[in-house]
């Protein structure tokens, strides 16, 4: 007959085993679940274009702050801030838009009656129009030569210092978006080296024959990427990616699945699947489709008919090196701001992939 104490092994020990059969399974499905590092959720890059800010004060500290603040660890980086932050001169078109810009809304009075309160709202404050003179002319053939001069003086470890604002905080650019198909020969080659000096892997332009054909030498001088982005050109007749894939290796894809979505009303995947070698990042943002009504119309994510969990999936599964950044364009409402929506689209995709 078995003694108490030999009652009490039996017991607990049978408990043991329960316990650990329990808890292998559990310790197994954690090491193996997907990872998450910064914002690289289950093997996909989540990122963001800096032109998502662009309601907000920019500059690159700031940049560097709404990155922390929203858990991005990857940016396209608009070249705007860059320049401007190293000491370019200023666009003088800056002083023309604010000039345009319609005047802010006169206050309320200090006393509304109910009458005044229940009446029409006043129509919103029109844009001032402005005509192009020979002076502005002018003055923006002028800011064009300084520029010039500038980008060919500045020294590229100004550029490396800033790379290292980013490093320090963990935040990695993989493009800069200088868009520099119409500039100088000399130009388009400072912005070749300074998307290098920044730790980029490309230049990105929008896409187009002739930006191609422009871009693609340079691309292959400074061993980089020359990337295009798409609008609405999908739904244009005749046009095809397969018209670019052969000007040279160095040419690569931003593939705008929002835009492609809102104006053709096709799977973003189709085009993702066929050039998924030749992408190499994704814009991401909720649209409704060309046959809703509004058509093609910016939404808040999950709300649009945009097949953004499709997309993530795919690159997720099949492990493709492929950079999703998000480019926030729907209104953001009086009670947020663009850093706070970004941050929610974040944990949108991160939903998706963890």
């Amino acid at each position: 007959m078995e003694n108490k104490k030999t009652k009490l092994l039996n017991y607990f020990g049978s408990k043991v085993i329960i316990v650990a059969l329990l808890i292998v399974p559990m310790v197994y499905s954690c090491t193996n679940a997907p990872k998450e590092e910064g914002s690289n959720f289950g093997g996909v890059q989540i990122g963001v274009i800096t032109y998502s800010w662009r309601s907000m004060p920019g500059g690159i500290e700031n940049i560097i702050k709404y990155c922390k603040e929203t858990g991005v660890t990857s940016i396209e980086l608009m070249s705007g801030d860059l320049e401007e932050y190293l000491g370019a001169p200023e666009n003088p078109m800056m002083n023309m838009f604010r000039m345009a810009a319609p005047p802010p809304p006169p206050p309320p009075p200090a006393e509304a009656s109910e009458q005044s309160a229940e009446a029409q709202p006043a129509p919103p404050p029109q844009r001032r129009r402005f005509e192009m003179t020979d002076e502005m002319r002018a003055q923006i053939e002028e800011y064009n030569q300084k520029l010039k001069e500038w980008r060919l003086s500045v020294p590229m470890s100004k550029f490396e210092e800033v790379r290292k604002m980013f490093d320090d905080e963990g935040i990695s650019i993989h493009i800069v978006k200088f868009s520099p198909a119409r500039w100088s020969d000399e130009e388009i080659d400072y912005a070749f080296q300074a998307a290098k000096a920044m730790g980029a892997k490309g230049v990105t332009d929008e896409i187009g024959e002739e930006s191609v054909a422009r871009l693609a030498p340079f691309a292959e001088k400074h061993g980089m990427y020359a990337i295009f982005h798409n609008h609405m050109q999908f739904a244009e007749e005749g046009f095809s990616y397969d018209n670019f894939v052969d000007v040279s290796p160095a040419v690569m894809f931003n593939f705008d699945a929002g835009h492609f979505f809102g104006s053709t009303g096709i799977h973003p995947n189709e085009i993702i699947e066929k050039y998924h070698d030749r992408i190499f990042s994704v814009h991401l943002k909720d649209k409704t489709g060309p046959d809703t009504d509004p058509a093609n119309e910016n939404q808040v994510w999950g709300q649009g008919e945009a097949p953004i969990e499709d997309v993530l999936l795919l690159i997720q599964e099949n492990e493709w090196p492929i950079h999703c950044d998000i480019e926030l364009e729907y209104p953001v409402k009086p009670w947020s701001d663009a850093v706070k929506e970004v941050k929610t689209c974040v944990n949108y995709a991160r939903q998706i992939l963890l």
